[in-house]
């Protein structure tokens, strides 16, 4: 708000992008059934598949048996965010500053713009058939808050000046995921709380207290409560961004390789967030900026619902450069000769405690908000160039039966894939909650009359255990669950019966709290999984 009047936002949404995207890949019609696949999972599809009874989440079978002419092709972020550059230098030309949330979503400011095309609604036709003159749909949408215009452009409407509010109100509570630039990481939980909790709505959810939503929630709940009550949702810059953040870098020789940008691209987002973690501060949004032999420059602004870490904005910069230099030359604002300087632009800068990392590669939790994370970065990669790309190696979550399973450890660096898929079936699986602790120390159980209890073949235990002992310790057991057999249906041998069970200890005399352990029987012993806290 400046000057008393309210802000504009103008949101361009392309529909079923990666799907678009996967259709002008594969050189067909976007009114095609094609659907796009991560994990064996579709992810995106486009209109005509979904008529055909396609939806995202089916397996790939199942899919084209819905559809048997459906084309189906790997999920790219990278091609999604190369195509829609053409998509975003078209509503360029329309209003000069624009910025692209992700590849086919972005947003301009619509103020001044409104005004030289007439209105709202002439500005809205004009970027509306600045898109759709490349064969590709899109639908606008107008508010005061880019959480609101989103919403809005799904909705192919404008929200009238100081209506954020009351368009909100009636919207389903799951729309605060419905984007997922706008949305932090663990916002699904909270959806999912607040659902629980009788908040079906947006207008129900904005009608609680901001103090109570403080106390109650985590801090994206509170973010997620701005939105919801139509108030911004992100606090503005700390300060003037210092200039010395800037990263300029002179191309020599000059470049005109996608392979060679894209490592400039690397080199400076690393330079960048240096920068920025010695000045204690994160960006979530940047300008990168891309100047030829011939003077022609190429700008691009990025936002972002966290800050950007360097692995994001490498990847921003690589969608940029290769979406411009793969067009054709005399095209729509081509490159008329090889690059000769880049510069990365922070617009907005934030708190770097905002950064959060989660436990899965990505970075170390808990070392980025204290200014550590880049420092332990460099430190890992400096321990794989002593010992090997082995001697790191980080957790990812996986697939699997028991709690050990779950958890596949990959090369700090390399592609986060788990060792078994998560979206696989996995039968006999152990149920939540899962152990806090994991070991794999070797325990016996026994019943009242001291003999050794089993698991029988029928999948139960041979006695009621009474007695647990572990380092030759004796442990009383006041509380058992199970036994829960895997692996094997029928097992013809004893020592083939594999199963698990729960089991309370009798709390010791000293006051320590009791402990519950998860038993595993493997091979006709008992070990250990897992400590339950």
């Amino acid at each position: 708000m400046a000057g008393g009047e309210l802000s504009r936002v103008l949101v361009l949404w392309c529909p079923d992008w990666p799907a678009a995207a996967a259709a002008q890949f594969l050189d067909v019609a976007v009114t095609e059934p094609v659907a796009t696949l991560a994990a064996g999972k579709v992810v995106a599809c486009t209109r005509a598949a979904r008529r055909a009874g396609v939806r995202r989440g089916m397996r790939k079978r199942q899919a084209q048996a819905a559809c048997p002419e459906l084309l189906v092709t790997p999920s790219d972020p990278h091609r999604d965010g190369r195509l829609f550059d053409p998509v975003a230098a078209a509503v360029t030309a329309v209003v000069p500053m624009t910025e692209v949330l992700r590849p086919g979503l972005l947003a301009v400011a619509a103020d001044r713009a409104a005004r030289y095309f007439g209105g709202e609604t002439g500005l809205g036709e004009a970027v509306a058939e600045a898109v759709e003159s490349l064969g590709i749909a899109a639908q606008v949408g107008v508010a005061d808050q880019l959480f609101t215009a989103v919403l809005a452009a799904r909705a192919g409407c404008a929200v009238p000046p100081g209506g954020d509010a009351e368009f909100l109100a009636p919207r389903p509570i799951a729309d605060l995921v419905i984007e997922p630039s706008l949305s932090a990481p663990g916002r699904d939980d909270l959806v999912n709380l607040l659902w629980r909790l009788g908040l079906r709505t947006l207008g129900a959810f904005a009608k609680l207290e901001t103090v109570d939503v403080a106390s109650r929630f985590s801090p994206d709940g509170v973010v997620a409560h701005r939105l919801a009550a139509a108030r911004p949702g992100r606090r503005p810059a700390r300060a003037p961004i210092p200039p010395e953040i800037e990263v300029t870098y002179e191309c020599d020789p000059p470049v005109d390789r996608i392979d060679v940008a894209a490592f400039l691209g690397r080199r400076l987002a690393e330079e960048l967030h240096g920068r920025l973690s010695s000045a204690a501060l994160a960006c979530t949004r940047l300008t990168v900026h891309a100047v030829t032999e011939l003077g022609q420059e190429h700008s691009r602004t990025w936002r972002c619902a966290e800050p950007l870490t360097p692995e994001a904005t490498a990847d921003r910069i690589r969608w940029q450069l290769e979406g411009w230099l793969t067009r054709t030359r005399g095209s729509l604002e081509a490159p008329d000769s090889p690059l000769i300087r880049l510069r990365l632009e922070p617009v907005e800068l934030v708190d770097p405690g905002t950064l959060q990392h989660a436990l899965t590669g990505a970075g170390l939790p808990g070392e980025a908000a204290n200014g550590l994370g880049e420092k332990a970065r460099r430190s890992l990669v400096r321990v794989q160039g002593l010992l090997g790309g082995e001697a790191v190696r980080v957790p990812v979550r996986s697939g699997g039966r028991g709690p050990a399973e779950r958890v596949s450890l990959v090369a700090y660096g390399d592609d986060q894939v788990p060792e078994r898929p998560v979206e696989a079936a996995w039968p006999d699986a152990l149920a939540r909650p899962l152990p806090a602790l994991l070991t794999t120390g070797e325990v016996e159980l026994f019943d009242a009359a001291g003999e050794p209890v089993a698991v029988t073949g029928r999948g139960a235990f041979s006695a009621e255990p009474v007695e647990l002992r572990m380092a030759a310790a004796p442990h009383r057991v006041c509380w058992w669950a199970g036994p829960w057999p895997f692996g094997v249906d029928s097992p013809a041998e004893p020592d083939a019966v594999m199963a698990r069970a729960q089991v309370l200890l009798e709390p010791p005399a000293d006051s320590r709290p009791s402990r519950a352990l998860l038993l595993c029987y493997r091979g006709a012993r008992w070990k250990v999984e897992g400590v339950y806290e």
